[in-house]
C-alpha cells in the first residue's frame, strides 16, 4: 500500500489537514506500506515557501515521517505539459477564451438551465467548435478544455471508506451531461489541478487516495483521465470533512484552528488525534 498526503502551501495547515495526513499515514504503516507526500504548488500565485516550511514542521511535530523524497508539482511542468501534448494529438482538447462572466451569461439565456458539476458551473460548450483546436493557434489568454463528448466512457471505480464504500460505476453519458467540458490547464499556471493530481499520483506510484469527502465528485474526473492516459486506478477514501462548532467547513483562513495555534497552545500530537477522532499513534 502506498498512500500520500498532498498539501498546498498557500496557508496553516488545520486539523483537516491533521486527520487526512494522520489517516492517510496509518494506513500505510498498519499496512506495512509506505506514506508519501507531495506539495501541490502550481499556483505560484499562491505558493509561499514559509508555509511550505511550516508543512514539514507540523507534520513533524505531529510524528509522521514521509517516505523517499518530497514530490513537488511546481518542477513538473514539463510532464503536464507532455500530457496536453498527448490529448491534444488525440484530438480531446480544445481552447477555450471564454471568462466566468462569460459562461454564466450563456448559462442564464432562457433556454438553458443552470447546473453545477465537479468543476463548478457546467460549461454551456461555447468554444467547443470554434476553439483551436491546435497548440500553435492557442491564445495567451486561453484555458484548454477537455471536450467531454469526445473523451468520455464508461467508467468505475473502489471506494474502500465508509462514508461512500462501494464499487461506483459513471456511464458516458452522466460524463457528458453532469460533468461537461472541465479545464485541464489553466491560463495562468498551464495545468490544473486534475490533470496534475493524476499524473503525480501515478508518478509517485499511489495505490490509495486518501482525502475530504469534497473531492468525491472529481473523482469520476480523475478515473477518466487515467484510463484516456493508460495510468492505473488507484482505490480511493473519501473521509468526513473536520467541521467547526457550527457546521462550518475549516478552510486555511480559519487561523484559530491552525495546528501551530495549538501547538503554541499546549497541545500534543494525540490531542490532536483526539480532536479529529483518531486513536493515538502507536507506530
Amino acid at each position: 500500500m502506498i498512500t500520500r498526503f498532498a498539501p498546498s502551501p498557500t496557508g496553516p495547515l488545520h486539523l483537516g489537514h491533521a486527520y487526512s495526513a494522520m489517516l492517510a499515514y496509518d494506513m500505510a504503516r498498519k499496512a506495512g506500506g509506505q506514506f508519501l507526500l507531495r506539495i501541490e504548488d502550481i499556483d505560484q500565485s499562491r505558493a509561499r515557501p514559509h508555509w511550505e516550511d511550516q508543512i514539514y514542521d507540523d507534520l513533524r511535530w505531529l510524528g509522521l515521517s514521509w517516505d523517499g523524497p518530497v514530490l513537488r508539482q511546481s518542477e513538473r511542468l514539463n510532464i503536464y505539459r507532455e500530457a496536453l501534448d498527448i490529448l491534444w494529438q488525440r484530438d480531446l482538447l480544445f481552447a477555450c477564451t471564454c471568462t466566468r462572466r462569460d459562461i454564466e451569461a450563456a448559462i442564464s439565456a432562457p433556454q438553458e438551465g443552470v447546473s453545477y458539476g465537479p468543476d463548478g458551473l457546467i460549461y454551456p460548450g461555447t468554444c467547443r467548435e470554434s476553439g483551436a483546436r491546435k497548440p500553435g493557434q492557442i491564445l495567451p489568454d486561453a484555458a484548454l478544455r477537455l471536450n467531454m463528448a469526445r473523451a468520455a466512457q464508461d467508467i468505475g471505480f473502489e471506494e474502500i471508506c465508509e462514508l461512500h464504500r462501494g464499487t461506483h460505476r459513471i456511464s458516458q453519458t452522466d460524463l457528458i451531461a453532469k460533468v461537461g467540458d472541465v479545464v485541464l490547464a489553466r491560463r495562468d499556471m498551464g495545468t490544473s489541478y486534475h490533470l496534475a493530481v493524476v499524473l503525480d499520483d501515478a508518478a509517485q506510484g499511489i495505490t490509495h487516495v486518501t482525502r475530504g469527502a469534497d473531492l468525491f465528485e472529481a473523482t469520476q474526473i480523475h478515473v477518466l483521465l487515467q484510463k484516456t492516459l493508460e495510468l492505473p486506478t488507484p482505490a480511493y477514501c473519501h473521509h468526513d470533512l473536520i467541521r467547526d462548532g457550527n457546521g462550518k467547513r475549516l478552510a486555511k483562513r480559519d487561523d484559530a484552528r491552525a495546528i501551530a495555534k495549538y501547538r503554541a497552545d499546549g497541545a500534543s500530537p494525540d490531542d490532536i488525534r483526539r480532536m479529529v477522532g483518531l486513536h493515538p499513534s502507536s507506530w
